[in-house]
């Protein structure tokens, strides 16, 4: 892990992950690679029993604001992510940087702030004139209420979890 870099894990909070393709070069630059990663991503949403809250994907790297898994944590997660990817994708060399930012997020105000900064990512590298001109992104979730190819806000295996216990 890098100097300096403290990962808090089992907090029960929410996660703004990012990591990048490998020496940031823009190997996500087509619409059939960013939309398999985004099945990826909600296979592995599946699997690991996590809310998606917010994601982009960009050419050259990929945004999540998750919470913690019910199985694993976000390292598993964003390791699953990656790999399942490469291996659908049959990608020949190394496609990922190794590491990823994890960034623990404590209130709502930085939870809007997140959300803000992917959204907006497409719009202020070019990409788009609007932010729901972009496809790989939760934007329109959030303003339309359009289904995407991953969840948004699903919150079931929580709520399953807690009347659990409650039984």
């Amino acid at each position: 892990m890098p100097w300096g870099l403290k990962r808090y894990y089992g907090t029960g909070g929410l996660h703004f992950v990012t990591w990048s393709c490998y020496r940031r070069r823009p190997l996500l630059d087509t619409e059939p690679t960013r939309d398999l990663l985004l099945n990826v991503l909600e296979r592995m949403r599946e699997r690991y029993r996590f809310g998606v809250v917010g994601y982009v994907v960009m050419p050259e790297h990929v945004h999540m604001l998750i919470s913690e898994p019910q199985i694993g944590d976000p390292s598993t997660v964003v390791q699953a992510v990656k790999l399942g990817f490469t291996q659908r994708w049959r990608a020949t060399g190394q496609f990922w940087q190794r590491r990823f930012y994890d960034f623990n997020v404590w209130s709502q105000r930085k939870e809007v702030e997140k959300l803000k900064y992917m959204h907006r990512n497409p719009v202020a590298r070019g990409l788009v004139e609007k932010p729901d001109d972009w496809k790989w992104s939760s934007y329109r979730s959030y303003a339309y209420g359009e289904d995407g190819l991953v969840r948004i806000n699903d919150w079931r295996w929580w709520e399953e979890r807690i009347r659990d216990k409650t039984v």
